[in-house]
């Protein structure tokens, strides 16, 4: 730039190089002062419509976030290459406009790598794994090289497909060229491999990179967290260099996957000691452990640490800490989280109307979906609609249920999935409607769930429709074969109804096929740690107290 001005100064006059090159400067440098006096000089002597210099003052104004002037710039150069195209399809592509970029592509007389990377990256980034293929595929049979972040982008595409002969198609060509030891390049793979449950694989793409950054650390620690290989990827956490959110991250990740609460939280109590500082996907994760938990307790704990933390106003949070509350049994503190969120999302609606219909509070669920139509733009999904129906279903509304149902697809535009269908047979199997339920699911456009036939099961018990009862037993039974739950929902059924030599017959075929009948229980938590009780179960190391207490307990009743 000093070269520049004293060219200027000394009476030399630039030529259209020398304006492309000091354009680029100054957004380079972020000095838009100067380069809006440079413009103007490039007007005054007549090359606002030469090519480089063009090109460079979109590339400008793209830096100054005037997306309207570098479209005009685009839309009045009478010639324009390559370079000019990919700017703004590039600009499109950082507005978010994906649609619109892809029309751009789309017109592009000719590409280059550059532009094809960026689709394929968009796509991959937005969700539309399988056209960031496409795109993929279509760029190497017209001959272009692909480049490294056109191979990560493509790689991780085929990870959200767990497309693993594809990615190992690709893999070929890293190989081929050489970039497998590429840390970028390498994550990716860690990934995808990983994704495809070839763990192995994985752990070989891993060893090959030369030099391991943290998101190759975390991409292989993930790998294993989500694959149920805890001890290996607690192994490899403690092997990280430098730790980072996303490390512990992916540990507490893979517990809670798998159901391993108390491991979440002792993961989660490390990273505090360690000085490491939550985000808000790690309360999202320790939330939902204490809401799977029911664990009151800890739920407030994590609530009080994410207020320390100021995550008191985060979205997210306060969903999850809605959603904790709602299945730890507290309304009250749910119903209080969601009246202070300052902003509020189809998810956090359909928490709170979920966690009302399933703690008891049908008619108020309904109600507040009653608001959400009224005050809100944002679109129904299909959890919404189902906590809905499931609030229907349990305080008897079954034409309002029946209504939201039919409303689906002409209103919402949601086509209804197997557990839609299911809690429509439920209500309607609820309020006595037996042959409703049975016709209705009879005509399902679907193979019906087990849960639908189960549901009208119980109605027929409730309402001692002993025909229909048969026929839907025998029903579930042909079932049983590729579900073995109808195993156990038919011994459940007989069992009630006192027919105990069927219930021998389910008992035994249920021992044949090797499938374990997992009993009810009940728990307790005391000081933190939860104390469960199964029927007849002798393992607590107080048992004998405890039973002593029961027998004391039923005694007084009796008595009264």
């Amino acid at each position: 730039m000093k070269v520049f001005l004293e060219m200027v100064q000394h009476g030399v006059m630039p030529n259209a190089v020398t304006y492309t090159s000091v354009i680029r400067a100054c957004g380079e440098l972020g000095d838009f002062n100067l380069g809006m006096c440079v413009l103007g000089l490039i007007v005054k002597v007549g090359l606002e419509r030469n090519l480089s210099v063009s090109n460079s003052l979109i590339t400008f104004n793209l830096r100054l976030n005037d997306t309207v002037s570098a479209r005009t710039i685009f839309d009045r150069m009478q010639s324009k290459d390559v370079v000019s195209w990919t700017a703004i399809l590039d600009m499109y592509v950082q507005m978010g406009e994906l649609a619109e970029a892809r029309r751009v592509f789309d017109e592009m007389p000719e590409r280059n790598e550059i532009s094809w990377s960026t689709m394929i990256s968009r796509y991959s980034q937005s969700g539309d794994a399988e056209e960031a293929v496409n795109l993929f595929i279509r760029m190497v049979q017209q001959g272009f090289k692909p480049n490294k972040s056109c191979f990560a982008s493509v790689v991780s595409a085929l990870a959200s497909l767990e497309a693993s002969v594809m990615g190992r198609i690709v893999h070929g060509h890293i190989l081929k060229i050489g970039m497998e030891r590429d840390a970028f390049i390498g994550s990716s793979l860690v990934d995808m491999y990983c994704k495809c449950r070839s763990i192995k694989e994985g752990r070989v793409a891993f060893d090959s990179i030369l030099e391991k950054n943290v998101v190759c650390w975390n991409s292989m620690v993930s790998g294993y967290s989500l694959n149920n290989q805890h001890e290996e990827a607690k192994e490899l956490f403690g092997m990280i260099p430098q730790k980072d959110n996303i490390s512990w991250n992916s540990l507490i990740t893979g517990y809670l996957e798998y159901e391993k609460f108390d491991e979440v939280f002792e993961v989660f109590d490390d990273m505090l000691l360690s000085g490491e500082r939550p985000s808000k996907s790690t309360f999202s994760s320790v939330l939902c452990a204490c809401a799977s938990l029911a664990s009151l307790q800890r739920g407030k704990n994590s609530h009080g640490k994410a207020i320390k933390l100021g995550f008191h106003d985060d979205i997210f949070v306060d969903t999850a800490l809605l959603d904790m509350y709602a299945k730890s049994g507290d309304v009250e503190s749910a119903k209080k989280i969601f009246q202070r969120m300052p902003k509020r999302n189809e998810i956090s609606w359909t928490a709170i109307i979920q966690g009302l219909a399933e703690n008891g509070f049908a008619e108020e669920a309904l109600a507040v979906f009653d608001e959400f139509e009224r005050t809100m733009s944002i679109a129904r999904n299909e959890l919404l609609i189902l906590a809905v129906l499931f609030a229907c279903s349990h305080c008897g509304l079954v034409d309002k249920g029946l209504h939201y149902f039919n409303s689906m697809e002409k209103v919402y535009n949601i086509q209804p999935n197997d557990r839609h269908y299911t809690c429509v047979v439920d209500m309607l199997s609820r309020s006595g409607r037996l042959s409703e339920a049975e016709k209705f699911i009879s005509d399902m456009p679907c193979e019906p769930e087990i849960q639908a036939w189960a549901a009208l099961l119980s109605g027929c018990k409730t309402y001692r429709n002993e025909r229909m009862a048969e026929r839907v037993a025998e029903k579930i039974s042909e079932l049983a074969e590729k579900h073995p739950e109808g195993y156990l929902l038919l011994s459940n059924v007989y069992a009630s109804a006192g027919r105990w030599l069927d219930v021998l017959h389910m008992r035994k075929q249920m021992k044949e096929k090797g499938l374990k009948r997992s009993g009810g229980c009940s728990w307790i938590e005391v000081r933190n740690q939860p104390h469960f009780f199964y029927s007849q179960d002798g393992s607590h190391n107080e048992f004998m107290e405890i039973y002593g207490v029961l027998e004391l307990v039923r005694s007084e009743m009796l008595l009264t």
